[in-house]
């Protein structure tokens, strides 16, 4: 019996894909190791310090948005207000996540000008807002009424209730949406290269002009290791902000 031909074409596909892979990460490897790749201004220290800056830059500007809003907005329980907080909440969050990122930044470069960092920071902030947002309101709202009457019977003012009461028991779900805004930004900040702008993004935007794969590579390599990184920091940051009973809490829950 002969073998069937289809099959063997897909055998040779299968190995010649795997060999392509193989090979890609070998020529990223080797890309890392180049001298020129660590020096000057596309080297990987000043893309770094780039990609930085715009995630930074981003991320403040969320929580300045979008942490005092939903703690604010948390901590109304009662009456028609109460009802409209969440739908402005869960209605704002969906719209902003059904918003198309890419097309937010075409259209800031529109209103704006290409090579400045508001084309940029439009979208990540947009795309950061929701998981803060919704994760702090929902943080809030898990305080027990019993804890905030008692507050309030001691004479605290509701600024004092909700920084010294309903933050602290809401500290691990908005540590979880700061986290995840912060990933997001990290990720999608690499399109700050399609306007301009410098970051790993450089790498994956000039390496597919020029056919350079390796390149490309080695910038999308770049961006998640920083994400895992950014991952590990939030991860120790819980562990040392959050109180052993609230993490035992959540982690029970």
């Amino acid at each position: 019996m002969g073998t069937h031909p289809r099959r063997e074409q897909t055998g040779e596909g299968s190995a010649r894909d795997r060999r392509c892979r193989v090979n890609a990460i070998l020529n990223a490897l080797e890309w890392f190791g180049r001298s020129e790749q660590w020096s000057g201004v596309d080297g990987i220290p000043n893309r770094l310090l780039e990609h930085l800056w715009y995630s930074l830059l981003a991320f403040a500007l969320t929580v300045l948005i979008a942490l005092p809003l939903g703690l604010l907005l948390g901590h109304v329980r009662q009456g028609r207000l109460a009802a409209v907080s969440g739908f402005v909440v869960t209605s704002s969050a969906n719209a902003a996540r059904a918003l198309p990122t890419l097309g937010l930044l075409i259209l800031a470069v529109i209103l704006t000008s290409a090579g400045d960092l508001v084309p940029i920071l439009i979208p990540l902030v947009v795309l950061a807002v929701p998981p803060v947002l919704v994760n702090a309101y929902a943080g809030v709202q898990q305080v027990e009424p019993g804890l905030r009457d008692a507050a309030e019977g001691m004479g605290m003012t509701a600024p004092q209730v909700i920084l010294r009461l309903e933050l602290p028991v809401a500290l691990p779900l908005v540590l979880l949406g700061l986290r995840t805004a912060a990933i997001q930004i990290v990720s999608t900040a690499t399109l700050a290269a399609y306007v301009g702008l410098g970051g790993f993004g450089r790498y994956i935007v000039d390496g597919y002009a020029r056919q350079e794969y390796d390149r490309m590579a080695g910038g999308a390599i770049l961006v998640a290791v920083l994400a895992v990184v950014i991952q590990l920091v939030f991860t120790a940051l819980r562990r040392f902000v959050v109180s052993p009973g609230t993490r035992l809490q959540y982690a029970g829950s």
